[in-house]
C-alpha cells in the first residue's frame, strides 16, 4: 500500500505542475533545483517522501539535455529518500523522434533515454501523445500514454460547415482519422517528400478539401515548415479556411514567424511545453491546458483505479 500523494516538479514547466496541483487539491512538495557555477545540477528534496506515492512533473523540452538530467537526478534523489513509488510524468518526451536507426552507426536515442529513466528510479511513466507509440516498449515499467484530443477538439466545436481533418503526412493518418471520427468530419492526407531533415520538397493533397474548413492535426509543431507549407497547399486545393492543432508546441527557430505569416485562422497547442519568451510572438496561437487530463491520470493511478479511458483519442 502506498502512502500519501506527493507532487514535485523540476524547472521545465512549473506552471503546469501548479495547475495540476490545483485540479488535485494539493500543494507542491518543495524541492531545490539549482545550477552550480560550473554548470552541474544540484537537486535536493525539501520534505520527507519516505513511504509516499511520488509523481515528478517534468517535460524534457528545450533545453532538452538539462531538463532530462534534472529529471534523472530528481528520480535518483527520491529513490534514495525511500519513496514507496516514483512516477515520472513527462508531458513532452524529448528524443521521441529518434526512435529507430536512420543510418548504420546511429543510436536509438529514445531507447537510451528510456533506460536512463528506469535506472534513475522511475517505476512508472506518464506521458502524452508520444511521437511513436512503440516507444512504450522501450521501458520495462508501466507506461501510460495519454492523449490531448479532448482539449484540442474542444477548441473547434463551435465551427460550422463541412470540416475536414488533415494529416500533414502518412505517419499521422491514424491520429487524423480518430479526430475526424470524433468531429464527424471527413479525412484528407498530405503526401510529402523530404529532401533533407526539416525541409519538404513536394506536397500533394489526397482527399477532398474543396470549400471545407481544413484542420491540420499533428503531434507537434517544431520549426513549422511542414505545417505552414501544408496550409498553402490546402488553400491552393480549394479549402475555405485552414486551422491547425498539435499537442506539443516545440516552436523552435523561425516557427513563430512562419505561423504568423502562414494563412492560418488559428493554431491550437497545449501547455505540455511552456511558451516562455515566445508568448505573444504569434497572435494566432491559442494554448489549451492538459492539466486536467494529467491530474485525473495521477489521481486514478494513486487510487488504483483504471486510467484506460484516458488512453483513447
Amino acid at each position: 500500500m502506498y502512502g500519501d500523494l506527493k507532487i514535485l516538479t523540476g524547472t521545465a514547466n512549473p506552471q503546469l505542475a501548479l495547475d495540476i496541483c490545483d485540479h488535485l487539491g494539493c500543494s507542491l512538495t518543495p524541492s531545490l533545483c539549482e545550477t552550480f557555477s560550473d554548470g552541474e545540477i544540484r537537486i535536493e528534496i525539501g520534505a520527507s517522501v519516505r513511504g509516499h506515492d511520488v509523481f515528478v512533473i517534468q517535460p524534457t523540452c528545450a533545453p532538452a539535455n538539462y531538463n532530462f538530467m534534472q529529471l534523472c537526478l530528481m528520480l535518483d534523489a527520491l529513490k534514495r529518500a525511500s519513496a514507496s513509488r516514483i512516477t515520472a510524468v513527462i508531458p513532452y518526451y524529448g528524443y521521441a523522434r529518434q526512435d529507430r536507426k536512420v543510418s548504420p552507426r546511429a543510436p536509438i536515442s529514445a531507447k537510451v533515454t528510456a533506460d536512463f529513466l528506469s535506472m534513475a528510479g522511475a517505476q512508472r511513466i506518464v506521458t502524452m501523445d508520444l511521437h511513436a507509440g512503440q516507444i512504450q516498449g522501450f521501458f520495462n515499467c508501466p507506461v501510460d500514454n495519454l492523449y490531448a484530443s479532448p482539449v484540442l477538439l474542444q477548441q473547434f466545436r463551435h465551427l460550422r460547415g463541412d470540416i475536414v481533418m488533415v494529416s500533414p503526412d502518412a505517419g499521422g493518418v491514424e491520429r487524423a482519422r480518430a479526430f475526424a471520427k470524433m468531429m464527424d468530419a471527413s479525412l484528407a492526407v498530405i503526401d510529402k517528400r523530404r529532401d533533407r531533415p526539416n525541409q519538404v520538397a513536394e506536397m500533394n493533397v489526397i482527399g477532398d478539401v474543396q470549400g471545407k474548413v481544413a484542420i491540420l492535426v499533428d503531434d507537434m509543431i517544431d520549426t513549422a515548415g511542414t505545417i505552414c507549407a501544408a496550409a498553402e497547399v490546402l488553400l491552393q486545393n480549394g479549402a475555405a479556411e485552414v486551422r491547425a492543432c498539435a499537442t506539443h508546441g516545440v516552436l523552435s527557430g523561425p516557427a513563430c514567424q512562419r505561423l504568423t505569416d502562414a494563412p492560418f485562422e488559428e493554431v491550437v497547442i497545449t501547455d505540455t511545453i511552456p511558451l516562455g519568451d515566445r508568448e505573444g510572438k504569434c497572435d494566432k496561437l491559442h494554448v489549451a491546458s492538459v492539466a486536467g487530463i494529467l491530474a485525473k491520470s495521477i489521481r486514478n493511478i494513486h487510487d488504483g483505479s483504471s486510467v484506460s479511458a484516458l488512453f483513447h483519442f
